[in-house]
C-alpha cells in the first residue's frame, strides 16, 4: 500500500513543470497588404516556376534541389539538432549499463596479513554487475530542456525551409536574369550590324567625296559604342552562367537556354493575408521557434533551484574465483536514493534565470521584428511588380516611338532635309532604350520569383521533398511518433 502511494505521489510531481508555458504573443497584422492587385489566385502551394512554362527553368530548379551544396548542408544541421534532442530525452528515462573486472593485488606481509594464517596472498577478484540510474524530473528541468531541444529541431527543419525557398527562388531569378542578358546580347550585335552597314557605306562616300570625314568618323563612333557594349554583356553572361552553376553544384560552366525572355509566362501572383505569414514563411517558423526555446530554458533554469532526487541500483555477482562468479553466493546488489539541492550558489541559479528571462525577452523582440520585416518585404515586392510592370509599358512605348524617329531622321538625312547628326541623335537614343526595355522586361518577370519568396507558402514543402536532404525530414516524423514530454 504504503509503495502504491508513493508510485501517485511521484506521478503527480512528475507532473510539476517550472517556468511558463509558450503562449503565441499576439501579432498586431495589417487586415492586408498595401499593394495587393485584385487579380490574385491561390497559388501559393504549387510549383509555381511551372507557370513560366519553360522546361529548362524546372530542370535546373530539380538539379538545384538534388545538388546544391548549402541545402545538403541544412539538412545535416537538422539531423544534428535531431541528435541533440535524443540525447535531452534519454535523461527522462532511468539509464542502465554494464561493468565487468578481474583484479589480482599483492598486500604487503605485514600487520593481519602476517598473523591469519593461509590468508591468500596476492588476492584474486572478479565482479560482473548491471547498473541504473535514474533521475526523477520532479520540477520538470529535463522536460523543459527537452522542450527547448525540440524547439531547436523545427529551427533547424525551418532554416533548411528557408535554404530551399531562397535557392529556388536564386536559380528562378538568376535563369530569368540569364534571359535578359541574351537578349541585350542579341540587340547589341543586330544594331552592331546596322551600324557595320552603315560604316561601310559612308567609307565608300567618304572614297568618292560625297560626305565629309567628319560624317565617317561619327558613324564610326557609333559602331564602336555598340561594340564595347558586347563584351560587358558577354562579362556579365559569362559570371551569371557561373553563379547558377554553383546554385547547381556545378564546376562553372555554361547553362542550358529555354525560351527566350519575351515567350516566358508571367506567372499569377498568389493570394495572402498578412496574418498568414507566420505560418507560411520559413523564417518566421523559425523565428517562433527559436522563442519556444528560449521560453523552455526559464523552466529549466528555476528547476535548478528545487532539489535533484535520483535513484541508484546495482545487481551483479562478485567472486574470488571466476567459475564461482555466477553461482548463487556470488550475488551482490544494491540501491540507494540520493537527494541534492541548492542553499548558497551566491547568484548561481539566479544568474542563469536571469540570462534565460533576458535571452527570451531577446527571442520575443527578434520574433515580433521579423514579422513586421515580413510584412514590409510582401508590401515591398508587391509595389516592385505593380510599378515594374507600370514602367515596362512606358519602355515598350518609348522604344517604339525612337524607332519611328530614327527611321524619319535616316529617311530625311537620305532625302537631304536633315544632317546626319539627326540620324546619329535618333541611333544614341534608341540602342540604349532598347537594352534597357530587356531589362525591365526580365526585371518584371524576377519580380514574380520576389513575390513567391516573400508569401512563402506550402510550394516550399513540395520543393523540400524533392530534395538530395529530404531524409531530413525522418527523424522529424520519428520524433513526432514518440510520446508526449508532459
Amino acid at each position: 500500500m504504503r509503495t502504491r502511494v508513493a508510485l501517485v505521489i511521484a506521478v503527480l510531481l512528475a507532473g510539476c513543470m517550472m517556468g511558463p508555458d509558450y503562449t503565441r504573443p499576439k501579432i498586431d497584422a495589417p487586415p492586408e497588404f498595401r499593394f495587393e492587385p485584385k487579380a490574385v489566385a491561390e497559388t501559393a502551394n504549387t510549383e509555381w516556376w511551372k507557370q513560366y512554362n519553360d522546361p529548362v527553368i524546372e530542370a535546373l530548379i530539380a538539379e538545384a534541389l538534388a545538388n546544391n551544396r548549402n541545402v545538403k548542408i541544412a539538412a545535416a544541421n537538422v539531423l544534428q539538432a535531431a541528435g541533440l534532442l535524443t540525447q535531452a530525452r534519454s535523461a527522462l528515462f532511468p539509464q542502465v549499463g554494464y561493468g565487468g573486472k578481474g583484479e589480482r593485488q599483492k598486500i604487503p606481509d605485514t600487520g593481519f596479513v602476517a598473523i591469519i594464517p593461509n590468508f591468500p596472498n596476492p588476492q584474486t577478484s572478479y565482479e560482473a554487475l548491471l547498473s541504473a540510474s535514474w533521475e526523477i524530473d520532479l520540477w520538470g528541468r529535463v522536460r523543459r530542456l527537452s522542450e527547448a531541444a525540440l524547439a531547436n529541431v523545427l529551427v533547424s527543419d525551418n532554416a533548411r525551409n528557408g535554404v530551399i525557398l531562397s535557392l529556388v527562388a536564386s536559380v528562378a531569378a538568376d535563369y530569368i536574369q540569364l534571359r535578359g542578358l541574351d537578349a541585350q546580347l542579341v540587340i547589341a550585335k543586330q544594331t552592331l550590324d546596322t551600324y557595320a552597314q552603315s560604316v561601310r557605306l559612308f567609307e565608300l562616300q567618304f572614297k568618292y567625296g560625297q560626305i565629309s570625314r567628319m560624317n565617317l568618323a561619327q558613324a564610326q563612333s557609333q559602331y564602336e559604342t555598340a561594340a564595347a557594349q558586347i563584351p560587358l554583356i558577354e562579362s556579365q553572361i559569362a559570371q551569371m552562367e557561373n553563379a547558377l552553376s554553383i546554385l547547381l553544384a556545378r564546376n562553372p560552366g555554361p547553362i542550358a537556354r529555354g525560351k527566350s525572355i519575351d515567350e516566358l509566362v508571367m506567372p499569377t501572383v498568389p493570394a495572402g493575408v498578412p496574418s498568414s505569414l507566420v505560418e507560411r514563411r520559413p523564417d518566421l517558423m523559425q523565428s517562433e521557434q527559436q522563442l519556444i526555446a528560449a521560453n523552455a530554458q526559464i523552466g529549466a533554469a528555476k528547476a535548478l533551484y528545487f532539489p535533484t532526487i535520483s535513484l541508484t541500483g546495482a545487481f551483479g555477482a562478485s567472486s574470488s574465483e571466476l567459475s564461482d562468479l555466477f553461482k548463487g553466493p556470488a550475488r551482490v546488489w544494491s540501491y540507494a536514493g540520493q537527494v541534492t539541492g541548492p542553499i548558497f550558489t551566491f547568484g548561481l541559479v539566479s544568474g542563469q534565470v536571469a540570462q534565460a528571462e533576458a535571452a527570451q525577452e531577446a527571442a520575443l523582440q527578434n520574433y515580433q521584428q521579423t514579422i513586421q520585416n515580413a510584412f514590409a518585404d510582401v508590401d515591398n515586392v508587391l509595389v516592385a511588380n505593380q510599378k515594374l510592370s507600370e514602367q515596362l509599358a512606358a519602355q515598350q512605348k518609348l522604344v517604339t516611338a525612337l524607332k519611328t524617329y530614327e527611321r524619319l531622321a535616316t529617311l530625311q538625312y537620305n532625302g537631304g532635309y536633315a544632317p546626319y547628326s539627326t540620324v546619329l541623335q535618333a541611333q544614341q537614343s534608341l540602342f540604349p532604350a532598347e537594352l534597357t526595355l530587356a531589362n525591365v522586361r526580365a526585371s518584371v518577370l524576377a519580380s514574380s520569383v520576389n513575390i513567391y519568396k516573400a508569401m512563402g507558402g506550402g510550394w516550399v514543402t513540395i520543393a523540400s521533398s524533392t530534395t538530395a536532404g529530404g531524409s531530413a525530414t525522418k527523424p522529424l516524423d520519428a520524433l513526432q511518433k514518440l510520446p508526449p514530454l508532459f
